[in-house]
């Protein structure tokens, strides 16, 4: 092997990849080296050796980049979830737009040049959606925070430079309220105790509030008294939820809620739009930079009066709602019911009259709408999971051939397989990174499919 696990090297950084990590090579042999970054010089420790590849860890920066800064929270190493917080926010968005364009170079024939990433101007405490596991850690204490990268132990957080300050201190209230109360917090290995998780849902704009309890049950000893606590103490919340999850799994919330308090929803407020968002109801995290993503969709969707549009995977019918006041008619799909109830209540609310909305998945309800219905979209708006689209639903675009697809992905790695099975009948017209989540290494992308030899 050209290097061995457990031994010291010197290495200079020649790049940065999709995950941040600094990326050296010792005679072409591929290293991989978290909180790196390219043109640094850095004394590393081999960790684990593959048969291409390995990976190291930082022992010491001989020579530091300029973009490297001095990062401000205490739980950033353990953590994983910001882990760019080490480099300067501006090169950041550089590092997204590399790794898009590389995915893009290998990937399409069509060598389309990757836009500059759509940042923020102030990245922080932008989350409007906080979810602090609770549990007992080895000294039996129980405990608050996140959990530790690729770990299901706790770390208590003191402070969180992305989440809602306000989500972050209700939350911390409620476990501490729960504590003195001597109620009974879960415990991952006996799967017995009362609270999982605490999970708080903020609007941006109307300074509503959430919380949802999860529970290993359903009832909670003295509810009412401790519901009247939070909702005295804090007046913003206007919803209490109780989420029974008893089930053994990574999923955080159970499919059973009840409104202990207020309404089951709170209200946000998108560019014109409000909108009412449940406790399962799907809304973009960082609502500054949704305001931003989906106005670039809709510019780049071009749509006239005249036009019909599919919004599939289209959540609580926020993009559906932005696309109507241009559009003939909009049809949006999406898997998960309440969502779809939502957004009927959304579009009522919104006083929207063009907008349809359907409850199924994508790939039956795709066929259903143009094979059955006969409804031709003019335009598509796809908003997918991680995993892309799957291979019905691109035959059946590319069948039934609108003049334009808009692809907005979480996933650059499934969005640029997809565009290679559309680039033979459409021209794709940009890709755009969005930063929807600062300083951590994901990225939102839109990209703009054309039909080729469109009359």
């Amino acid at each position: 092997m050209v290097v061995e696990k457990n031994k010291e090297y010197i290495v200079d950084i020649i790049d940065n990849g999709f995950e941040g990590e600094g990326i050296a090579k010792i005679d072409n042999f591929a290293i991989f080296i978290p909180g790196a970054i390219k043109g640094e010089k850095i004394k590393i420790l081999i960790v684990k050796v593959l048969t291409s590849y390995a990976y190291g860890k930082i022992i010491e920066i001989i020579k530091k980049s300029e973009k490297r800064i001095e990062v401000d929270c205490e739980t950033y190493k353990r953590c994983g979830g910001c882990n760019l917080r080490h480099i300067k926010y501006e090169e950041t968005l550089k590092i997204k737009q590399n790794a898009v364009q590389s995915l893009v170079n290998k990937t399409l024939k069509n060598k389309v040049e990757v836009e500059e990433t759509l940042g923020m101007e102030a990245p922080y405490h932008y989350r409007n959606k906080l979810q602090y596991p609770v549990g007992i850690d080895k000294k039996g204490e129980p405990q608050i925070g996140v959990f530790a990268n690729r770990t299901h132990e706790i770390i208590p957080v003191k402070k969180c430079f992305i989440q809602n300050e306000k989500a972050e201190e209700i939350a911390k209230y409620i476990f501490n309220l729960w504590i003195e109360r001597k109620l009974s917090i879960y415990n991952e290995t006996t799967r017995k105790g009362l609270l999982r998780h605490i999970t708080i849902k903020s609007g941006f704009k109307t300074n509503e509030y959430m919380c949802i309890l999860v529970i290993n049950g359903t009832q909670i000893e003295n509810e009412k008294e401790l519901i009247k606590n939070i909702s005295t103490k804090f007046p913003e919340i206007k919803s209490i939820i109780i989420n029974t999850n008893m089930e053994n799994t990574n999923v955080i919330l159970g499919k059973k809620n009840r409104t202990a308090y207020g309404t089951p929803y709170i209200k946000d407020i998108l560019g014109d739009y409000t909108f009412n968002i449940y406790p399962l109801s799907f809304y973009q995290v960082n609502p500054v930079q949704a305001e931003n993503l989906y106005k670039l969709a809709v510019e780049k969707a071009e749509i006239s009066k005249n036009d019909t549009v599919f919004d599939l995977y289209c959540g609580i019918g926020t993009i559906s709602l932005y696309m109507s006041k241009y559009a003939k008619k909009v049809y949006g799909i999406e898997i998960v019911e309440e969502a779809i109830k939502a957004a009927k209540e959304n579009a009522i609310i919104n006083d929207v009259k063009n907008a349809e909305f359907i409850a199924g998945d994508v790939e039956k309800l795709l066929t259903d709408m143009i094979e059955v219905k006969k409804i031709i979209p003019d335009i598509v708006m796809v908003d997918p999971p991680r995993k892309g689209l799957d291979n019905t639903s691109i035959n059946n675009l590319l069948k039934i051939k609108p003049k334009r697809i808009v692809y907005i992905s979480c996933n650059p790695a499934t969005l640029v397989r997809d565009l290679a099975k559309l680039e033979e009948v459409y021209e794709v017209g940009g890709v755009k990174p969005v930063d929807m989540f600062p300083f951590t290494s994901h990225v939102e992308c839109v990209a703009l499919l054309e039909l080729k030899n469109f009359q």
